[in-house]
């Protein structure tokens, strides 16, 4: 095997010509449970790309609510686009290398819409508790200029801080294995096959990990804790209901997505009393289902959004059935100039 070997503060840095990913091959019946995230992404794509497509298009939507709506839509739609294709490509041509050069870009993309997801998450949760909690305020606090600069300044502190995170892989020397047992290029899993000092890393993943997961989760929590207490002091039983089954359905979504990534970053990470193919599965579910089931949530359950777009399926529906009548009457006169 040849290596790139480059020299950095007088010590010898060896960048191996990529790494092999191995986190799903002694999963029993495997091609089931890829068939099963084909179907996620498949939704994924469908359901997101509906979301952008009718709150880009439609300027009665342009409002800070939904503009938080559209930009959790971009960030699923990217988040699982990283991923699954690639393991789903590992699992049909057998081929699980992937380039050094390669796997930072996936490392740093992943890395980078993961925390973007739970910005998203809490920036929904912040949206929610000022319109239930100071809705007399709403218009006045929450306006578009506001949420566009919250939204900005996420996705340049979550690119920022990733870009740097993942630049400082790059003073690691790998000289034994290249086999990443993960389901993508994995941070940990990546700078642990190190053969050099990583201690630099596991600072930077500590950070993310503190940061991200449990600093948002808190605070997601605490917002739907006081948008609760809000709700139960409402006098109008049935604002108090729809109010209710909406933050219920927030705060599952929310659970979903961070419980297990908490329980695997914390009990796995830390302590290493998890095993590897049982990380390997409940992160990839943690990470890939929530894109998926987003859009349902947060999204085309809002009365809006749903009329908007059952407006876009049936104007679709008429497209294709009309291109069908004109391809059945131009048959007649097609056939016979064929004939002749």
């Amino acid at each position: 095997m040849s290596f790139l070997r480059t020299v950095l503060n007088d010590s010898l840095i060896i960048h191996p010509p990529g790494f092999y990913i191995v986190g799903f091959e002694t999963f029993p019946f495997i091609s089931v449970y890829f068939i099963f995230l084909l179907f996620v992404y498949v939704i994924t794509v469908l359901f997101n790309g509906m979301v952008i497509y009718v709150i880009a298009f439609n300027h009665c939507l342009h409002t800070p609510t939904f503009l938080a709506v559209v930009n959790l839509a971009v960030i699923d739609l990217i988040l699982n686009t990283c991923t699954i294709p690639s393991m789903i490509k590992i699992f049909l041509v057998k081929d699980n290398f992937i380039p050094f050069n390669l796997c930072l870009i996936q490392m740093f993309i992943y890395y980078s819409f993961g925390p973007l997801e739970s910005f998203a998450l809490a920036i929904l949760a912040y949206d929610r508790l000022i319109a239930i909690c100071f809705p007399l305020r709403q218009n006045s606090v929450n306006t578009m200029r506001t949420m566009s600069c919250i939204i900005s300044l996420t996705w340049c502190f979550s690119l920022g801080v990733i870009a740097f995170a993942t630049g400082i892989m790059t003073r690691l020397s790998f000289c034994n294995s290249v086999k990443v047992f993960s389901y993508f290029c994995d941070y940990a899993p990546v700078f642990r096959l190190a053969c050099n000092d990583y201690t630099m890393q596991w600072f930077a993943a500590t950070f993310l990990t503190v940061l991200i997961l449990i600093a948002l989760f808190t605070f997601i929590l605490l917002s739907y804790v006081t948008i609760l207490v809000t709700v139960f002091r409402m006098k109008s039983l049935d604002s108090r209901l729809k109010a209710l089954a909406t933050c219920i359905e927030h705060i599952i979504l929310v659970a979903v997505f961070y419980i297990p990534l908490i329980s695997i970053f914390l009990i796995g990470f830390y302590l290493r009393q998890i095993e590897r193919d049982q990380r390997v599965l409940s992160l990839s579910l943690a990470s890939c289902l929530p894109p998926c089931i987003n859009p349902i949530v947060y999204s085309l359950k809002t009365k809006e959004i749903k009329v908007r777009a059952l407006a876009l399926v049936i104007k679709i529906k008429m497209d294709t059935d009309q291109r069908s009548m004109r391809t059945a009457n131009l048959l007649p006169y097609v056939a016979p100039h064929q004939e002749a």
